[in-house]
């Protein structure tokens, strides 16, 4: 996906479509552009379509990886990326166990999906992570409401690289246009908060996404 430069409008990622729809996606990218908050646009398999400068200045400091870019698949920088926890504060209960719930949802609804099933074996490679998945979800559910897997609304910490933001929070707001629901694609919006919060761990802190400690195996 080309950044913006020189002007020029940020590039979609190819979606299959009509010429129709590509433009509307360019154009799209221009109005992401002047959002001030990180907005992103990710179709169901968390594949992002279009990010702006702000959501790039969030993640500046995550280091490269071979799969799990937070501009490349969202869910994949959430579920597999050592440095997720430098900017998701809070980031097994706040980030990755809401994600993995709302991903069991994803793929009950899509069924054989490439992509989708391509996390899946990732995620059933890492024993503790399928456990969480397999086990620890349902009694996870079953405490927090059904509700928690849904993205909109959701108030979540943020460690951002900023300082005038900092330690943070954001509501993620998501949006789909009747464009974008024929593009099976939906737009986040992570509404940064002036609410200054305590971390629960500084952003020098890095922990595989994997490492799982609050959901336990349940029978």
């Amino acid at each position: 996906m080309a950044h913006q430069a020189g002007g020029q409008r940020p590039a979609p990622r190819p979606v299959p479509g009509t010429p129709e729809a590509q433009a509307y996606l360019q154009d799209y990218a221009v109005l992401l552009e002047a959002v001030p908050f990180p907005s992103l646009v990710v179709d169901h398999r968390w594949d992002v379509l279009l990010a702006n400068t702000a959501f790039r200045t969030l993640f500046q400091g995550v280091e490269p990886h071979p799969t799990a870019l937070p501009s490349d698949n969202f869910l994949r920088f959430v579920l597999f990326h050592p440095d997720a926890a430098m900017v998701l504060g809070d980031h097994e209960s706040s980030w990755c166990l809401p994600m993995l719930a709302h991903f069991a949802e994803t793929v009950e609804r899509y069924g054989h999906d490439h992509g989708l099933q391509a996390i899946r074996r990732d995620i059933a490679q890492d024993p503790l992570m399928e456990a969480a998945y397999r086990h620890g979800l349902p009694h996870w559910l079953r405490a927090v409401g059904e509700r928690a897997a849904e993205p909109d609304g959701a108030v979540r910490p943020l460690l951002h690289p900023d300082p005038r933001w900092g330690a943070t929070d954001c509501r993620i707001v998501a949006e789909t246009t009747p464009a974008l629901r024929d593009m099976d694609c939906t737009r986040l919006t992570l509404v940064l908060r002036e609410t200054r919060r305590t971390p629960s761990g500084g952003r020098g802190s890095r922990r595989a996404a994997s490492h799982l400690r609050v959901v336990h195996s349940t029978d």
